[in-house]
């Protein structure tokens, strides 16, 4: 299959300053992202958007593709993932051809592996493309276990019921962690979402292969996970 690898990396960081280019460990953010779809070898292409020219001189060092650099008005804080995927999916798809499918790789999920890459589109290959494929995480926390906050106090979400079940008793629960998102062009187009109603759960076991860098929290967390794997190995 024809698998557009797909990078979303806009120059504004509110939270995080210039993260995508900071460096965690030896590597600025984006190379991680980008180092991992090359070594899954599953991509024609991998493609980076940015409005940031240091973004972009970063990624093409490492490896990636820039067609140019994204319009202004999809390098706001409203311009969606599904906005800038259409973007440039229609643009590749003129100068290249159609595609069969379109990997987003956030790279705000610096541990995510080749190996789940490879692993997520081999499960979209055997639906022939008709399935969309996300990876999710088991929720850190049960749903049966959060509030809704109200003027009255604390009101479950899943009722008063289900407080008093142990947690071996409770179903799994599981989240979006934005490391692997995998959709046929025609399926985002007409639906304009990379979760329809039919796609696929692709399930990542490991804790740091899940994370999903948006706080400076988040980021200590990812330079603890480096530091570890250096001691480690």
């Amino acid at each position: 299959m024809n698998i557009l690898g797909l990078i979303p990396a806009r120059g504004g960081s509110k939270r995080i300053p210039g993260k995508n280019v900071k460096l965690l460990g030896d590597l600025p953010l984006i190379a991680r992202t980008i180092q991992a779809a090359i070594a899954s070898t599953t991509c024609s292409d991998i493609v980076v958007s940015t409005d940031d020219t240091e973004i972009a001189d970063i990624a093409r060092k490492f490896g990636a593709t820039i067609p140019g650099l994204r319009p202004p008005h999809l390098a706001t804080d409203e311009a969606t993932s599904v906005d800038v995927a259409l973007y440039e999916l229609d643009r590749h798809e003129k100068a290249h051809g159609p595609v069969d499918g379109l990997l987003l790789l956030q790279p705000t999920s610096p541990f995510r592996t080749a190996e789940s890459i490879k692993k997520a589109v081999t499960l979209f290959e055997m639906s022939q493309g008709c399935h969309a494929v996300v990876s999710v995480s088991k929720a850190p926390v049960h749903p049966a276990w959060c509030f809704r906050l109200n003027k009255s106090g604390m009101e479950p979400y899943l009722g008063r019921d289900n407080l008093e079940r142990r947690s071996q008793d409770l179903e799994s629960a599981y989240s979006l962690n934005g490391a692997i998102y995998l959709i046929s062009p025609l399926q985002l187009q007409n639906g304009h979402s990379f979760l329809p109603k039919s796609a696929v759960p692709f399930v990542m076991e490991s804790i740091h292969e899940a994370l999903d860098i948006d706080t400076e929290d988040d980021w200590m967390m990812a330079e603890f996970f480096i530091n570890f794997m250096n001691s480690k190995f």
